[in-house]
């Protein structure tokens, strides 16, 4: 008999903690080997941690609603030849200390037939873990197939009991609808809705007032903008753009992008394009601080603020942003923009950004003053394209036309980004912007 910890592991560069939301396996309960055994939250994506062995939950280290550091010991599990011989295939029944254990037939575990790979979360937005997702596949279950059965999970997600339980009568009828089946065999289910998904509760105060509890990201995301002020002196600098020349041939060539692409192109992977080559020629503006020393980041990872449904914000990164072109740039933009409005972020989606845009002119703003995103040391807003009267100078002299014009804002942090270094990097992206060449092809 050997002891083994359970370790939260490391889930990017910059998540040094994580939240437990909810305890899957209590002590005494037998788990298998890759079983999740507890579901976390770091700041921005949740997730869950699987166990490394097969054996028995001897003693959970921390409570539900606890924040723990990385690298830290979460649980401790015992583990021998016999009791990994009785958990270990990922397959098998659940011995007799699990709470609904199930016995499939051996003619079903022994003839699987293998299907499609599931993905982590289905096109009806239901999680499924890497064990359930294994089963399915070995066992010929489909993800259509796997979204009709219920589960006792954390938001009715399927848990390994539920598909075992499953396999017995796969194939004998058609399955009611997931929603239907849960209400019916599980009710307790609806005792434990994910905190996060939840609205927030109000108490009435004086008739005239109500006082809504912040759900756990906007904890989190109001603890970070703290932090960050308190971390680093702001200083805020803003030009005017002239960005015509982007805007016509945006319009030109927009419809058949969009035909031969696939993807409809929006100004932000333009902006991105301007900011990655502005970085190259000032480099210094990609570093972050650790005490008293500078560390210049040699990658370009551009993080984009995405408003969530929920009114949150969240920062996917795009890596490498100096290495894509335009059509890459814009893939990248929307695949990200899609999947964290749906909240199919991975934990690496928003680590190792290195510069963040927001885009304030998406909610009609001229200009914006943001928050630096620790660790970085600058974040850019653009604000909205107007249209404007402005001078337009000429060999034949100057005249007034209709332009369309644009703010930049730079936020930076004074401690090693200076106004000369802050300015001038924002006007050469302004630059960039303004000479945009409408004769390039996409």
């Amino acid at each position: 008999m050997s002891k083994v910890d359970l370790i939260l592991p490391k889930m990017g560069e910059s998540v040094a903690e994580a939240t437990i939301l909810k305890w899957l396996k209590k002590p005494g309960d037998a788990i298998a080997v890759d079983e999740n055994v507890l579901e976390i939250a770091t700041d921005k994506v949740d997730s869950e941690v699987p166990s490394p062995v097969a054996g028995i939950l001897t003693q959970r280290l921390f409570e539900e609603g606890a924040v723990v550091k990385v690298g830290a010991a979460l649980a401790f599990i015992e583990t021998d030849a016999s009791a990994a011989a009785a958990v270990a295939p990922s397959v098998a029944p659940a011995p007799a200390a699990s709470a609904a254990p199930v016995t499939a037939p051996a003619a079903v575990i022994t003839t699987p037939t293998p299907t499609q790979a599931i993905e982590r979360v289905s096109g009806s937005g239901r999680f499924y873990s890497p064990l359930v997702r294994s089963i399915a596949q070995q066992e010929g279950i489909s993800a259509a197939e796997l979204d009709t059965i219920p589960g006792t999970g954390l938001e009715g997600r399927v848990t390994k009991n539920d598909i075992m339980a499953y396999l017995p009568n796969k194939g004998k009828a058609a399955a009611a609808p997931v929603a239907t089946l849960v209400a019916a065999a599980v009710p307790e289910v609806k005792a434990s809705p994910a905190p996060e998904k939840t609205p927030a509760p109000a108490v009435s105060f004086s008739g005239e007032h109500e006082i809504v509890e912040m759900d756990r990201m906007r904890k989190l995301i109001a603890d970070h903008m703290v932090m960050s002020k308190h971390t680093s002196p702001h200083v805020t600098s803003f030009v005017e753009a002239d960005v015509t020349n982007m805007v016509q041939w945006r319009d030109k060539i927009k419809k058949d992008f969009e035909k031969r692409e696939k993807e409809k192109i929006t100004f932000t992977p333009i902006f991105v394009e301007a900011v990655a080559k502005a970085i190259k020629d000032f480099p210094m503006i990609n570093v972050s601080v650790e005490g008293n020393k500078i560390i210049v980041k040699k990658q370009i990872n551009i993080g984009l603020a995405v408003a969530l449904p929920s009114g949150n914000l969240i920062v996917p990164v795009i890596k490498k942003a100096d290495y894509m072109n335009l059509i890459g740039l814009t893939k990248s933009v929307n695949d990200l923009a899609a999947r964290a409005r749906i909240n199919k972020l991975t934990p690496d989606d928003i680590q190792g950004g290195t510069f963040t845009l927001t885009n304030v002119g998406g909610f009609g703003n001229i200009m914006g003053t943001p928050i630096i995103n620790q660790p970085q040391v600058a974040i850019m807003a653009t604000g909205a394209i107007k249209k404007k009267p402005a001078v337009i100078e000429t060999e034949q002299g100057d005249t007034i036309g209709i332009r369309h014009m644009m703010f930049l804002s730079l936020s930076y942090d004074h401690r090693v980004v200076d106004g000369s270094l802050g300015g001038s990097f924002l006007r050469r992206v302004a630059d960039y912007l303004e000479q945009f060449d409408t004769s390039r092809t996409f």
